[in-house]
């Protein structure tokens, strides 16, 4: 269990399973820039969040939910929570998050709204099976369905960034197709940091043969 001092934000992890390095950029460095992609994220995200709660019919919708977990380390806020009425009168929670582009290659995505729900299975009690993702670029929602992997993997990814971020050391550079899509290439300058460090060790490795 965590204290409340060592709580993390739960986007954190979002940004661990995309690259470790833009990670420690931002939770450690406190680096951040604003791109056009991300000022719609955000004012999408805004948006939701200020639409506070409704109703319809057997669901039960609220915005902007705060969110916490002490055996993770986490905290955050989920953008939609759904409750859905089962049979005898209780409310299923159902997260939903809002993210500007489209689906991703990697699960980075899924890993956050998977950290949303075991959060709210710590604060309400009770299973979440699953919960969805929607996305602004394509107007569709992802169902994603909270299977034993993909908690294993949140777990995992929530341990790493509290070790990453307790170590403050930011990881080197390497340039992926991923890092074209970054708001913060500039800041992280992956091609050119790479090639110097490469040329670095080619000089060590020819002075020291000599």
């Amino acid at each position: 269990m965590y204290s409340t001092e060592d709580l993390i934000q739960l986007s954190a992890l979002q940004h661990m399973v995309f690259c470790p390095r833009q990670c420690a950029l931002i939770h450690i460095e406190q680096t951040w820039t604003e791109s056009g992609r991300t000022a719609e994220g955000r004012i999408m995200h805004e948006r939701v969040h200020d639409e506070g709660r409704e109703s319809r019919g057997g669901v039960r919708i609220e915005y902007g939910v705060a969110l916490r977990s002490l055996r993770l380390g986490l905290i955050g806020k989920a953008d939609v929570v759904e409750f859905h009425r089962q049979p005898g009168g209780t409310w299923l929670p159902f997260p939903v998050e809002y993210k500007r582009g489209k689906p991703k290659a990697d699960d980075c995505d899924k890993v956050q709204l998977c950290a949303q729900a075991i959060c709210l299975e710590e604060m309400l009690g009770g299973a979440i099976p699953e919960g969805a993702l929607f996305y602004g670029q394509t107007r569709h929602r992802l169902d994603v369905v909270f299977d034993e992997a993909l908690r294993r993997r949140t777990e995992e990814t929530a341990i790493n960034v509290h070790e990453l971020i307790d170590a403050g050391k930011t990881p080197p550079p390497v340039y992926a197709k991923r890092c074209d899509s970054c708001s913060l290439i500039a800041e992280c300058l992956p091609k050119a940091i790479q090639k110097r460090r490469s040329v670095k060790s080619y000089l060590t490795r020819i002075l020291g043969e000599s």
